[in-house]
């Protein structure tokens, strides 16, 4: 019987050691966690290049607008917010800027490119249509003149005449759904 075992398994293995398999698999795990955060520290990096590109425009705005609230935020994916409703995030590749808007429909592409200046210049249209969108919501109409008083209607004869004609619609309604049921 010993024989045949030996003939059946000539190769052997070599025992996997538990210890082994878990070393092994911890070295790759840092391994990617390592490209993964290098991978999140080059998308910081390049939104703060951006964010430093945007500083003479956010100098230009007025001290009275406070609409725009610039910031990078560390998350899972980083952002550079420009106000409360649009960001700049970096596309799959990591080097393609994306300016993106959230609207109650979704979420839009207002800009997408690997140059800053593009998109420093999509940004600058952006503030700029907010602040005229600001400007026009901020402007109040005059109220209208008040009109002459009219002579006042007489309503209570409107009243009573909509209640009798509405009575005897019911009245004949109900007259005819009962004939209608007698003759079944």
């Amino acid at each position: 019987m010993s024989e045949q075992k030996a003939e059946g398994h000539s190769t052997e293995l070599k025992p996997v050691r538990l210890r082994d398999a878990l070393r092994k698999a911890r070295i790759e795990a840092a391994d990617r966690t390592g490209v993964v955060v290098d991978l999140r520290d080059a998308e910081v990096a390049r939104l703060e290049i951006l964010n430093d590109a945007l500083d003479s425009l956010f100098a230009e705005i007025p001290s009275g607008v406070d609409l725009f609230d610039r910031g990078i935020s560390q998350g899972d994916t980083p952002r550079l917010w420009i106000d409360a409703v649009a960001h700049v995030a970096m596309g799959r590749d990591k080097r393609m800027y994306r300016f993106v808007q959230d609207t109650r429909f979704g979420r839009i592409v207002l800009a997408q490119s690997h140059d800053v200046a593009t998109i420093v210049d999509s940004v600058t249209d952006y503030i700029a249509r907010r602040m005229i969108e600001r400007e026009h919501a901020m402007i109040v109409t005059p109220m209208p003149a008040e009109m002459p008083a009219a002579a006042p209607v007489k309503r209570q004869s409107s009243r009573l005449l909509t209640f009798t004609l509405g009575f005897f619609a019911g009245l004949c309604a109900l007259f005819g759904f009962a004939l209608l049921m007698a003759l079944r």
